[in-house]
């Protein structure tokens, strides 16, 4: 049977050098007296020779310095210490570990930048839920650029408050939860009985992305359990356009996702914000429940991504917002009709892909004229007939060329092509992984 192999080889990134004086570092003698010493503290397991760790430096530093005094951030370098990591069961590295009062309490999951690394960690301070006494404290607590959880019970004694907190303690990572046991604060938003959560999707209207197009509040009422109060959070927490940004596109790009990028400030410009995003909340309303999230970004913030990823330079769109699908698949695709106020391009746009008429966008270098050599060439635009030719066993390389890993290792692999010419039942290949899309199922990581 016809096989591809396939083995990636990890990419180097430079150490950036910044003071460490806001990071504390542990070992095996220390970790557990000092550690008991903080009520939040992440820690960051790691290898000096490891490229990701390196890469992650720098935004753990500024991080640590901008949590100084709240949360504190440790290091430990297992290879000097490998006891300690040992026993905390790290496997890879970097492994980061959120501890309370010295004892581990959760993987730490979160964003890798700065910014995300600090606003993960501000949530992690604190109660699990947060009680609510008065309206201000309501009020206060929803008026927040994140989302906001907001269980209202009948009494302390509430076996579905229990419930909620230990939901709340479960997913804090992730939410801002608060409760009440006073009914009168859910009045306003229509809550008069126990057992009602009301999800404030404040992250994405507070109140600077309310909609006419949806309801800013969403009540709970079913049975609350554990499982069912995440269910409820995974499918309303967002609504129908979220603000899509470093921080949260990991957990957006779960599912199918439009993004429409455009000079997108809440900071500065929430009316110039908002005339776009309704422009695509108009149109998304029509195409609600067939399987397509939707979702709005600054394109300033994604403009590497843009431009790697679909081919997007800086004066696509001009002012005008720029739209891409990018699907859980790894397929994607780009509105080339220049996005119209009225949103019928959109609209357009839309029917062409949900009626299978788009073209595909794949990043690929050209197919080689010639490909005589030992090793042979690979795109994405080949990849396909190549790899997965039924008669054939492949084995490719993914590489880069500013890899020194993949430079020492061409004159051995490509000794090894010129051994296997003459079998032609057995291809030895490379793909450049920076300039080609990587097909699905292929794990390249460096």
């Amino acid at each position: 049977m016809a096989a591809a192999v396939t083995f990636a080889l990890l990419a180097c990134f430079p150490a950036a050098v910044l003071s460490r004086r806001d990071v504390l570092e542990l070992g095996d003698e220390d970790f557990d007296y000092l550690a008991t010493e903080h009520e939040t503290m992440l820690v960051k397991f790691y290898a000096p020779w490891c490229g990701h760790c390196k890469k992650l430096s720098p935004d753990f530093e500024k991080a640590a310095t901008r949590l100084k005094g709240t949360v504190q951030l440790a290091k430990v370098d297992c290879t000097a210490h490998s006891e300690i990591c040992g026993r905390f069961g790290v496997s890879g590295y970097p492994t980061l570990k959120i501890f309370r009062n010295g004892k581990e309490a959760a993987l730490y999951d979160g964003p890798r930048s700065a910014e995300g690394i600090y606003q993960y960690m501000k949530k992690q301070t604190g109660p699990d839920s947060v009680q609510l006494q008065t309206e201000e404290d309501l009020q206060t607590f929803i008026d927040n650029y994140d989302a906001s959880i907001v269980g209202v019970f009948a009494g302390a004694d509430s076996s579905s408050l229990s419930e909620f907190l230990r939901a709340a303690a479960l997913l804090r990572e992730q939410f801002r939860f608060a409760h009440t046991v006073d009914l009168k604060l859910g009045h306003k938003y229509g809550v008069t009985s126990d057992v009602c959560v009301c999800v404030f999707r404040c992250v994405f209207r507070p109140p600077r992305l309310t909609s006419k197009f949806e309801d800013s509040v969403v009540a709970f009422r079913d049975h609350l359990t554990i499982g069912s109060l995440r269910r409820f959070i995974r499918d309303h927490i967002n609504g129908l356009c979220p603000h899509l940004t470093m921080e949260n596109r990991d957990r957006l790009r779960v599912r199918d996702l439009l993004t429409a990028f455009y000079d997108l400030d809440y900071h500065h410009n929430i009316r110039g914000s908002n005339y776009w995003r309704n422009r695509v909340m108009k149109i998304a309303s029509k195409f609600s429940g067939r399987g397509l999230a939707f979702s709005v970004a600054n394109k300033k913030d994604f403009l590497s991504e843009l431009e790697e990823d679909f081919g997007l330079g800086t004066s696509d769109g001009g002012e005008l917002p720029f739209v891409t699908i990018r699907t859980k698949l790894g397929h994607k695709y780009t509105m080339r009709e220049e996005f119209t106020r009225d949103g019928l391009s959109l609209e357009r746009f839309l029917e062409d892909y949900f009626a299978g008429r788009l073209k595909r966008y794949i990043k690929s270098e050209a197919v080689p004229e010639r490909n005589a050599a030992a090793v042979k060439v690979v795109v994405a635009e080949s990849f396909d007939e190549v790899v997965n030719d039924p008669e054939k066993d492949v084995l490719i390389q993914f590489y880069s060329r500013s890899c020194p890993h993949c430079k020492k290792l061409e004159p051995v692999y490509r000794e090894l092509a010129e051994t296997l010419i003459s079998d032609p039942n057995i291809v030895i290949a490379k793909m450049n992984a920076a300039d080609n899309d990587v097909p699905l199922g292929y794990d390249v990581q460096g």
